[in-house]
Order: structure tokens, then sequence, then C-alpha cells
């Protein structure tokens, strides 16, 4: 599947926005993904690093319309903890040298909230 098939839309609510300033995204997703999937999704599609995926099947609820009774189809939520401090990565190279490399990840998304 492609990053765009996986995330389907940003979910906005209080109990969401409470949770950006801990670097928390939550997002509709497709229910065949992964978390693995929805990982690499939310990384290629927003430039960040992800630390962490949770992800939550909500049921259906039963409505109604007059005499007639349905549901409301199944849909998966994913909480995403996103890295707010990307760091430099340092290793030591061939001969004992110690070497820097600086990701280019983001501290934030920055497109969420229709910015």
């Amino acid at each position: 599947m492609r990053p765009e098939d996986i995330i389907i839309k940003p979910i906005i609510t209080e109990k969401s926005n409470d949770g950006l300033q801990e670097g928390k995204y939550t997002f509709k997703v497709n229910k065949k993904a992964t978390k693995v999937d929805i990982a690499r999704a939310v990384e290629k599609l927003f430039e960040v690093k992800v630390i962490n995926v949770n992800t939550i099947t909500v049921k259906g609820k039963e409505k109604r319309v007059g005499v007639h009774t349905g549901k409301t189809p199944d849909w998966k939520k994913a909480i995403v903890t996103i890295e707010t401090n990307p760091s430099d990565l340092k290793y030591f190279a061939k001969g004992g040298k110690e070497t820097k490399v600086s990701k280019k990840y983001k501290d934030s998304i920055s497109e969420f909230m229709g910015a």
C-alpha cells in the first residue's frame, strides 16, 4: 500500500490536541494497515522520526433513521508518537575517528492542523 492509502485523515479533538505537546498525533488509518506500515507512512509523508505507534479498532455505532436501523462501519485509529528533539547520530568510523551524521527530521507535523 502507498502511504497516501494508509493515512486517511487526522483526527482533531480536544483529547488529541492535548497530546500534541507530547508529540502524539492521532490519525484515521486503513483497517488493514499494521503498526510498521503506519510508522513508515508517517515518516515518509511528514518527514519526522516515529518512536511509537498505538492502534485502536473503533467499533461502529448503531444508527437509526425512522424505522430502519443500521450500523456505521468499524474503523482504525492510530496514535503516533514522534521524536520532538531529533539529535545527531554519532558513531565511530574506520580508524576510531568519531563521525556525526545529522538527520533531517522535523520536530512537529505542521500540516496536522491545516497550517
